[in-house]
C-alpha cells in the first residue's frame, strides 16, 4: 500500500498531523474520528495492511440497521493517524478540529456462514473482501459493537467511483432509532469539540500589568512586574544618557540641545511623542486639530520599519508557540505569563468589536460583556490578539471557571451555565492599526503601540512583559500555581502559523493521592482503563477527587494490574458516590501514586474539586495513603 496521495496533500511544517509511514503488521484495531474541517463528518478507519484504509462518513456510522449510511472513501493515512485529536490549521487540507470519537478492535467475517452465523475470517479474506467491494466485519469499541459491512455501489455519471455505504448488521447490538449527537465527547480526553478547538494548547500567552493598573486582584504578579520594570527602567535610562551623550557630540556644532535629540532617539516609537515634537513649533503659535493630530500618529506609525498601509484584514489566523523544554534568561526576549483562557482575535471597527477564535469560530455573542472593548481602545480601527479569561478571587486564571461560564465540562455532557462568572480580555499584540499593517513589525514596537493605546478596565487589560529575565517570571507563576509562561523574541514579526519566535514553557503541579479503585479495560486497551483516586478530608474520608488513564506504556500496566488484585475488595473505600464512572473495581486504599497534573478543578455537579489532566508518574513507597490529605493538596 501506498500513502503518496496522504503525503501529497500535506504541508507538515504546517500541520500537527503525523507524516507518513508504513507499518509492517497491522493490529485490526479501528478509529472513528469527528472532522469539522468545511462541513462536520466522521472519518472511519480500519487498520489493515500496514495503513488505515479511510472512509468519510458525512453523518456518522448507526447502530441502526435501518441507516445506510454513505461512506466516501478517501485516501490511507499511516496507523500513527489511529489518535490524532486536535486541530489542523484553516489553510491546509482538511482544516478544522478533530475528535477521537471511538477506537476499538476489529475482526473481519469470513463471506461464507458456518450454520447460518459469520464467523471470523482471515487477513486474506478481508483483502479479498475489500477489492471485491463487498467488506463484512465485527467491531468491539466503546460506542460501536456488533456486525459491519462496507459494500461498494456503483456512483452517479461523473463520480470518483469511491461511493460507498456503511450498514449495520441485525444482532444484538441493534439500538433502534441510534443518536450519534448524544455522544458529543470524546473518549480518549472527555472533551468536547468545542473544547478541543479552544483547548489549553491553544490558550496562549497573556501576562498582566501592576495590580495598580486596574481593578484585577493580581497583587503577586505585580510585585514581580515591578522588580522588572524598576530594572528595564533603569537600564532605559543609563541607555538613554548614552544616547544623549552620543547626540551632544555628534550635534554640539549644531546648536541643538543633546537632551532634545535623546529624548527623540527615546520616544521615536510612541506616536503621539513623535508627533507632539514633530510640530512642537506650530502647536505653540496656534491650536492642533484632533484630525492633524490622528493623520501624524498615523504617519509615525506608518514610518515603522516592516509597517504597511493596506485595507485592514478581515481573517487573521493567531500565531502560535512551540512547546520548550525550560525557562531560560535572554536579553533578546520578552517574557509574559501564559494565562488559561480561550484565544481570540478582536477586530475593531466604528466602535464595534468582533472576537474570532483560532478556529475561525465567532466568540462574540458567548460574551457580551466584552462588547464595550473598544471603548478602552484608542484607535477607529485595529485588530487585537489576546485571551478571554476567567479570572478566580485572587486575580488567577482558572480554565474550570472558564468551564462553567460556558457550561462545559471535561468527560460529561454540556451543563447550565454558571452565571457571575467575571472574565477579560488580555490584550498581548496589535497586529492592525488604522490604516496601517503591523505584522511584519518588531515585537517590542507592537507592544508598545498597544500599550499606548490601551485603557485598563474591567473589560480589557494590557499583557504586560518581564523583559530579559524569564527565570524569575517563571518562579513567580510556579509559586502561584499558573500554566506557564512565554517566550517571545522582541524583534519577531508575527506570523499566523506555529513559531521558534515563540515558546510556551508549562508548569505542571503533582499530587501523591491514594488508590482505591480502577476501571474495566475498552477498546483494544488491556488490563485496565484508569486508576480511580482519593484524598483524606479532615474526617478521615477517602474523598474521590478523579482518575488517571495516562502515563502507563504496556509493561506498566501489567505491573499495576499485578499489584491490584491482591487488594481487590467488595467494600466501597470512597465517601459517598463516584459520579461520571459505570464500573468500578474497588481494592483497599495501600497504594499511593504521585500524579502530574495541570490544576484543582472548582466545584463540580457531583461536588468537590478534581484533578485536571492528571497523568501517573509513579508509586510512592516512601508515602502512606493517610498522609495523603485533601486540605494540605488544595491549600499548597
Amino acid at each position: 500500500m501506498s500513502l503518496d496521495e496522504y503525503k501529497r496533500k500535506r504541508r507538515f511544517e504546517e500541520t500537527p498531523e503525523p507524516p507518513p509511514k508504513l507499518e509492517k503488521q497491522s493490529r485490526h484495531r479501528f478509529v472513528v474520528q469527528r472532522h469539522h474541517a468545511s462541513r462536520l463528518h466522521y472519518d472511519f478507519r480500519l487498520e489493515m495492511e500496514g495503513v488505515l484504509k479511510s472512509w468519510a462518513v458525512p453523518k456518522g456510522p448507526s447502530l441502526d440497521p435501518a441507516d445506510k449510511r454513505l461512506a466516501m472513501q478517501v485516501e490511507d493515512h499511516p496507523v500513527s493517524y489511529f489518535d490524532f485529536e486536535g486541530t489542523i490549521p484553516k489553510g491546509n487540507y482538511g482544516g478544522g478540529t478533530v475528535m477521537v470519537w471511538d477506537e476499538g478492535t476489529w475482526v473481519p467475517l469470513s463471506p461464507v456462514p458456518v450454520n447460518g452465523e459469520y464467523v471470523p475470517g482471515t487477513e486474506r479474506e478481508a483483502a479479498a473482501m475489500l477489492a471485491k467491494g463487498d467488506l463484512k466485519f465485527r467491531l468491539k469499541g466503546k460506542r460501536l459493537n456488533g456486525d459491519f459491512a462496507l459494500v461498494h455501489i456503483k456512483g452517479r455519471a461523473g463520480s470518483k467511483g469511491n461511493e460507498w455505504l456503511l450498514i449495520k448488521k441485525k444482532d444484538d447490538r441493534v439500538v433502534a432509532g441510534f443518536d450519534i449527537d448524544a455522544y458529543d465527547t470524546s473518549i480518549l480526553s472527555g472533551r468536547t469539540m468545542a473544547q478541543i478547538a479552544g483547548d489549553e494548547g491553544s490558550a496562549e500567552w497573556k501576562s498582566s500589568r501592576p495590580a495598580s493598573r486596574g481593578r484585577v486582584k493580581a497583587a503577586w504578579l505585580a510585585d514581580a512586574i515591578a522588580r522588572a520594570d524598576s530594572k528595564r527602567k533603569a537600564l532605559n535610562a543609563e541607555d538613554a544618557e548614552k544616547k544623549a551623550l552620543t547626540a551632544e557630540n555628534a550635534e554640539k556644532n549644531d546648536g541643538k540641545s543633546p537632551r532634545q535629540a535623546a529624548r527623540r532617539v527615546a520616544h521615536a516609537n510612541t506616536s503621539d511623542t513623535a508627533s507632539k515634537e514633530a510640530g512642537a513649533k506650530d502647536s505653540a503659535s496656534k491650536p492642533r486639530s484632533k484630525k492633524s493630530s490622528a493623520n501624524s500618529a498615523s504617519s509615525a506609525v506608518s514610518a515603522l520599519a516592516g509597517a504597511e498601509e493596506k485595507p485592514m484584514p478581515t481573517v487573521v489566523h493567531p500565531m502560535l508557540a512551540t512547546p520548550a523544554g525550560k525557562a531560560f534568561d535572554d536579553p533578546d526576549w520578552l517574557f509574559e505569563i501564559k494565562w488559561d483562557g480561550y484565544r481570540a482575535i478582536a477586530f475593531i471597527e466604528d466602535g464595534r468589536v468582533r472576537l474570532v477564535s483560532r478556529n475561525q469560530n465567532d466568540l462574540t455573542a458567548q460574551f457580551p460583556e466584552l462588547g464595550s472593548l473598544p471603548q478602552f481602545v484608542k484607535a477607529q480601527r485595529a485588530i487585537l490578539d489576546g485571551e478571554i479569561v476567567a479570572l478566580d478571587e485572587e486575580g488567577r486564571p482558572s480554565f474550570s471557571l472558564m468551564q462553567q461560564r460556558t457550561g462545559f465540562q471535561p468527560g460529561k455532557r454540556r451543563l447550565p451555565r454558571r452565571e457571575g462568572v467575571r472574565v477579560v480580555y488580555y490584550a498581548f499584540d496589535l497586529l492592525y492599526l488604522d490604516g496601517v499593517d503591523l505584522r511584519h513589525v518588531a515585537l517590542e514596537q507592537r507592544k508598545q503601540l498597544l500599550q499606548d493605546r490601551i485603557e485598563n478596565s474591567e473589560v480589557v487589560h494590557f499583557s504586560d512583559h518581564y523583559a530579559e529575565k524569564g527565570l524569575e517570571l517563571f518562579e513567580a507563576a510556579r509559586r502561584r500555581e499558573l500554566e506557564g509562561i512565554v517566550a517571545k523574541k522582541r524583534s519577531s514579526s508575527y506570523e499566523e502559523k506555529r513559531s521558534r519566535n515563540w515558546l510556551k514553557i508549562k508548569i505542571t503541579q503533582r499530587q501523591e493521592c491514594v488508590i482505591g479503585g480502577y476501571t474495566p479495560p475498552e477498546g483494544s486497551r488491556e488490563y485496565f482503563g484508569a486508576l480511580v483516586l482519593g484524598l483524606y478530608d479532615p474526617q478521615g474520608r477517602l474523598i474521590h477527587v478523579g482518575q488517571v488513564g495516562t502515563g502507563f506504556d504496556q509493561k506498566a500496566l501489567r505491573k499495576m494490574f499485578d499489584l491490584l488484585q491482591p487488594l481487590k475488595t467488595k467494600q466501597n473505600p470512597f465517601y459517598g458516590e463516584i459520579g461520571g464512572l459505570r464500573k468500578v473495581y474497588f481494592v483497599r486504599p495501600e497504594l499511593v501514586a504521585e500524579i502530574k497534573f495541570a490544576e484543582w478543578t472548582h466545584e463540580t455537579a457531583e461536588g468537590g474539586v478534581k484533578l485536571r489532566a492528571p497523568v501517573f508518574m509513579g508509586l510512592r513507597a516512601d508515602k502512606s495513603a493517610e498522609e495523603c490529605r485533601l486540605e494540605e493538596a488544595v491549600a499548597s
